[in-house]
């Protein structure tokens, strides 16, 4: 068979409930929205750590954190991890990437050209990170995002927005990192329309991760209706029995190191971060725009599948937190995942729980291959093309193995989470607690039942398949060769 073009859209710390389609009401994503709805929408879609590093990891080898041996931010991949886009690459795919990697250290104290590399299959890299002043090519000089503001005579820019802590003015649309990140994907579309060889092009947008810095004029656009947007879903006293990191980051995200007092910022404050937030997803999904319309225009719509998703969520000041951290709320794990391949895949809402660490082999059925030994997820391909009503895995996994550097005490945090349709369990591992969930009964995750006695039962049925799934993430490799 011909083998299909692939458009890999990674947004960076995007929640599931930033789209219209998702029931969103104030952001404007038309072009996504019409992605999601005629192709196939994952609805319950997780990722398997709530932080960037582990979890692209994961999701780009098709293993576990854990298993990648690539647990937190700042640790570098080990270069003999397989990469899905080295097998497509090493199997005839021309392989490209525009904006964040984000698989080894970044941090321009141990990276001060760019991000270190493994052989990643990548044969196109306009790699480019943080956009503000550590992007600056004092730091960095090959992030190409500051050299093409640079061709262009313009400079990065994020002013407080009308006076506010917390939200930036960042450079306008033309000038915007997003916009940088689709302009390398189109030039890579219409360069690879002869068809020769099938491609993969990653468009791995940096937003909307903090800071909350879109362009102006879209933020602009929400000044009229701030009164409009929801207020976070947050109950004081919540967090009493919750772990200490939530009691800690609830005083300022990141340990306190990123600012974001909860209980310092007014109403006011609150709905501008979250419009800003909906701002740079609009800026998003114009861009997704432009790119399915150069895939239009160069007749490679047809042969292209599309995948839009992101590498976790955002708590945005649920539960009282900014950003993210050692937590496994909703906003933080439930990630938007659509796949599309028009006339292949049906359009069609799948319910089932699914995780990101099934994408890598996902890619390689859909182009054929086989999957290689070393993966853990599930192919979704039989899914994906099928008209029955099947179901996602009974139960998915996400683990946090002191992932980022700011929380020390009172332990080092260490949490695993496991979802099922009705219930989810998080475990604190170090200090005995946890959180107990039923999504049913209780879908904003506001009433910990982790010592409630009558939920006993189904807490140590939850904890007894917790730990298979910790021990089912065992790495299969090396493969056993011989019987002894």
């Amino acid at each position: 068979m011909t083998k299909p073009n692939i458009l890999w859209i990674c947004t960076d710390q995007q929640r599931w409930d930033t789209l219209g389609v998702t029931g969103n009401r104030h952001v404007r994503t038309p072009v996504l929205d019409k992605l999601f709805a005629e192709g196939a929408w994952f609805s319950q879609a997780y990722c398997q750590s709530p932080v960037c590093t582990p979890s692209r990891a994961s999701f780009l080898t098709g293993r576990y954190p854990r298993t990648t041996r690539t647990r937190q931010n700042g640790q570098d991949m080990p270069p003999d991890e397989m990469l899905v886009t080295r097998l497509l690459a090493d199997n005839g795919y021309t392989c490209g990437l525009s904006g964040k990697l984000h698989i080894s250290a970044a941090h321009p104290s141990v990276a001060p050209v760019m991000e270190p590399r493994i052989k990643d299959g990548y044969a196109a890299f306009h790699w480019s990170h943080h956009p503000g002043h550590y992007g600056s090519a004092q730091n960095w000089p090959l992030n190409e995002y500051n050299l093409w503001l640079t061709e262009k005579g313009a400079e990065y820019r994020a002013d407080p927005y009308r006076g506010s802590k917390y939200v930036k003015a960042g450079p306008a649309a033309a000038d915007h990192q997003t916009t940088w990140c689709a302009d390398k994907a189109i030039n890579f579309i219409e360069a690879h329309r002869a068809g020769d060889r099938p491609w993969l092009f990653s468009v791995n947008f940096f937003d909307p991760h903090h800071p909350f810095d879109p362009p102006p004029e879209y933020l602009d656009r929400y000044l009229d209706r701030l009164d409009e947007i929801e207020l976070p879903n947050y109950r004081p006293g919540e967090l009493a029995d919750k772990p200490a990191f939530q009691q800690i980051d609830h005083e300022g995200a990141y340990g306190g190191n990123a600012g974001m007092p909860y209980d310092e910022m007014t109403d006011d404050d609150h709905r501008l971060v979250r419009a800003a937030y909906f701002a740079m997803c609009d800026l998003i999904d114009d861009q997704v725009g432009r790119m399915l319309d150069a895939l239009r225009e160069t007749g490679q719509l047809e042969n292209t599948i599309v995948i839009f998703m992101s590498d976790h969520g955002e708590l945005l000041g649920d539960h009282g937190i900014y950003l993210k951290g050692p937590f496994f709320y909703e906003p933080s794990v439930h990630v938007p995942l659509a796949i599309s391949w028009p006339g292949h895949i049906p359009a069609r809402r799948i319910d089932g729980l699914v995780e990101l660490v099934d994408i890598a082999p996902t890619l390689l059925d859909a182009a054929g291959l086989e999957i290689w030994p070393g993966m853990q997820g599930r192919s979704l391909w039989p899914l994906l093309t099928s008209t029955e009503n099947e179901t996602g895995v009974e139960d998915v996994y996400c683990e946090y193995y002191n992932a980022m550097p700011w929380h020390r005490q009172p332990h080092l945090p260490f949490a695993t989470m496991l979802r099922t349709p009705d219930m989810k369990l998080i475990v604190s591992h170090g200090d005995r607690r946890g959180e107990l969930y039923d999504l049913k009964a209780d879908p904003d995750e506001t009433r910990n039942l982790w010592d409630d006695p009558g939920r006993l039962a189904e807490k140590c049925d939850l904890l007894q398949r917790l730990c298979d799934r910790m021990a089912f993430t065992t790495d299969p490799l090396p493969l056993r060769r011989a019987p002894w």
